[in-house]
């Protein structure tokens, strides 16, 4: 009976417990119904922090639906949730009978208490189970560093499952206690904790502290925490120094001739200034001094001469002073900023590095095949780059019937070899064949061959680019640290340049057809009289030449846009990277792209905006080199020697 009646008592304060709780989140919002029913950024603060402070559940969905204009009132005061015409309760987001929307007020904040709202959402958003919101939450704190952040963010690190978000929530709480610590020790050791953060939001952090306010003084106060005395003439010019000053104090003005000239003309009286002539004031001096005159009998306001601007810059001092006033915490942080910037610097060189060896790989891919029939044939091919462009669009054609993009890279790369190979061979057999000894008009045919293969491709696959997907593993960036990172993709070319190079070299060093291949380079005639055919061995050399074009043609389309026009790009640059290598040398055009692609980086790094003028000083200084070295960085030694 006992149990019965208890059981009871339960059931009947179910409703009241619920009730209670309504009440309670209502009761919040009546006290402050006049801030939240017109709310502004300015008023209504005092609101937000009772919510957020009172610990109920069912703060952060009133919240949310105020930020969201969900949040209407009533006549007499209470506040609905409306969602989809349907008024909700505020607590329980339950449907609510007996009220009609017509008889409500939305609330419409604008968007800088929308910006207040969502900052206050950010301490229930930190533990919130969906991964995006705890994100979103993150993002928001590092916009905006407040100590009010501190709390609430940990206390939910502990707690994080996750372990990126769990490092970068401890990321931001140094933040915080670097800008806001309890005591300068927590500060300092924060602070001194930056020197191994390359990040930007770290950076801005040091940045913050170090911030100052320039000021001026005729005697720099004792406990002032100055960071720099500003020198007249290098930090500041003298005009610039002296109107600052003014700017505290009443100094006279300093003219300029034409201030100058329009004062006088006030002073104008039968066609003289101060009892001078106007036709004596004819020079600058002449008119300072008449207005001097003038000034020293009242007539104008006195102005600054370059006696009392020095007199006034020897009095005072400019200087900058850190707005944090404890010096042993910008100490550190001017320490810290210099680990940070040195640091910085060695990353940058390492990514700039990085980036050249890249940009070298993809022109040692797109030249390579050049300098073997270059070399060989000393035939110049014009349409090399269009090899290259059939590659890029053998892989488009192949990703159109395999969809997986692993396994079409696999079956593209060799297809687009046997088609450049068979189209290299059939263009020397047709037309290289019979314009040896003859560059000019080789020059001109393949030139003509050039334009004729890209008018085709456009034909076939329109004017537009067409994309050639790179696989999933091949997304996103390796990233050594918040300044050195390269994508996935260019890995993979400079892996595939690497591959390419050992196997040219065990074909070139190893097999009989890289043996016939060095004697007709070093001297075809002697290699004719060992029984070497050198117009089979011609014909096999600019087959494979296109065919690694090909291939190249495939990797390149993997991150460049692959257009008719693609192999114009890389033509020039394979050209350059053969002659300064060295025509005909595997090693020779490994060393060429090693030193165009630096070269180029290195220049874009001075002029990072303009690339065309990069390309324009790379193009002066390997005509430069070449005068010096016309064989190259590695030059061949037989007939390559004697020519």
């Amino acid at each position: 009976m006992l149990r019965a009646l208890l059981a009871v008592l339960v059931l009947l304060g179910l409703p009241e417990t619920t009730h209670a709780q309504d009440q309670d989140l209502q009761s919040i919002l009546q006290e402050h119904q006049a801030e939240l029913a017109k709310p502004s950024r300015t008023k209504v603060g005092p609101a937000l922090e009772a919510l957020t402070s009172s610990g109920l559940p069912s703060v952060p969905v009133f919240l949310e639906s105020l930020r969201d204009k969900q949040v209407w009132v009533a006549q007499d005061g209470i506040f609905y949730i409306v969602r989809k015409k349907t008024v909700l309760d505020v607590a329980t987001t339950e449907p609510v009978s007996g009220v009609e929307l017509a008889s409500l007020d939305q609330i419409k904040p604008n968007g800088g208490v929308r910006k207040v709202i969502s900052e206050a959402l950010v301490q229930f958003q930190l533990s919130d189970p969906d991964i995006t919101r705890r994100r979103d939450a993150l993002d928001a704190i590092s916009r905006n560093l407040d100590p009010s952040q501190m709390e609430p963010l940990a206390q939910s690190i502990a707690n994080e499952p996750d372990a990126g978000l769990k490092r970068r929530k401890e990321r931001l709480m140094n933040y915080l206690a670097a800008r806001y610590g309890d005591n300068d020790e927590a500060r300092i050791e924060a602070i001194s904790s930056l020197s191994d953060d390359l990040s930007v939001d770290g950076r801005a952090v040091l940045s913050q502290i170090l911030a100052t306010e320039t000021e001026i003084a005729q005697d720099v106060p004792d406990g002032a925490n100055v960071a720099r005395i500003l020198r007249i003439g290098t930090d500041l010019g003298r005009e610039e120094a002296y109107a600052m000053i003014g700017e505290e104090t009443e100094l006279p003005p300093i003219l300029g001739p034409s201030e100058l000239r329009s004062a006088l003309e006030t002073q104008v009286e039968d066609n003289k200034i101060a009892g001078v002539s106007i036709n004596t004031l004819n020079t600058q001096a002449a008119r300072e001094e008449a207005y001097d005159r003038l000034a020293t009998a009242g007539a104008l306001p006195p102005r600054a001469t370059p006696d009392s601007i020095d007199a006034t810059l020897t009095d005072w001092t400019i200087y900058e002073t850190y707005r944090e006033q404890n010096k042993a915490i910008t100490d550190a942080a001017n320490d810290a900023q210099a680990g940070v910037q040195t640091r910085v610097a060695a990353s940058q060189t390492a990514d700039l590095a990085l980036d050249a060896l890249s940009l070298a790989s993809i022109y040692f891919l797109a030249a390579i095949g050049l300098a073997i029939t270059f070399g060989v044939m000393g035939v110049i091919n014009m349409a090399h780059g269009e090899f290259i462009m059939m590659g890029a669009y053998t892989g488009y054609v192949v990703q159109q019937f395999v969809p997986n993009y692993t396994v079409s890279l696999v079956v593209a790369l060799p297809l687009a070899f046997a088609i450049t190979f068979a189209a290299g061979v059939a263009m020397e057999r047709l037309v290289i064949r019979w314009l040896y000894h003859r560059p000019l008009e080789t020059l001109l045919a393949t030139f003509g061959i050039s334009i004729a293969l890209q008018q085709l491709a456009k034909n076939i696959f329109g004017t537009q680019a067409r994309p050639l997907t790179s696989p999933a593993w091949l997304d996103g960036n390796l990233a050594f640290n918040e300044v050195i990172s390269i994508s996935y993709i260019r890995i993979a070319i400079f892996v595939l340049a690497l591959l390419f190079l050992g196997l040219l070299l065990f074909i070139l060093k190893k097999t009989r057809l890289g043996l016939e291949v060095r004697a007709v380079t070093q001297n075809p005639g002697m290699a004719a009289s060992m029984g070497i055919n050198p117009d089979r061995i011609k014909m096999m050399t600019f087959g494979l030449g296109s065919g690694i074009a090909g291939i190249a043609g495939v990797a390149i389309g993997l991150y460049a846009k692959v257009t008719s026009e693609m192999g114009s790009d890389y033509i020039v640059q394979s050209f350059m990277t053969v002659v300064v290598g060295g025509v005909g040398n595997v090693w020779g055009t490994l060393a060429g792209a090693g030193l165009i692609g630096i070269l180029q980086k290195g220049i874009e790094w001075f002029n990072p905006s303009n690339t065309l003028a990069a390309q324009t000083y790379m193009i002066l200084f390997i005509i430069l080199f070449i005068q010096f070295r016309p064989k190259g960085i590695v030059a061949l030694k037989g007939r390559a020697a004697g020519d």
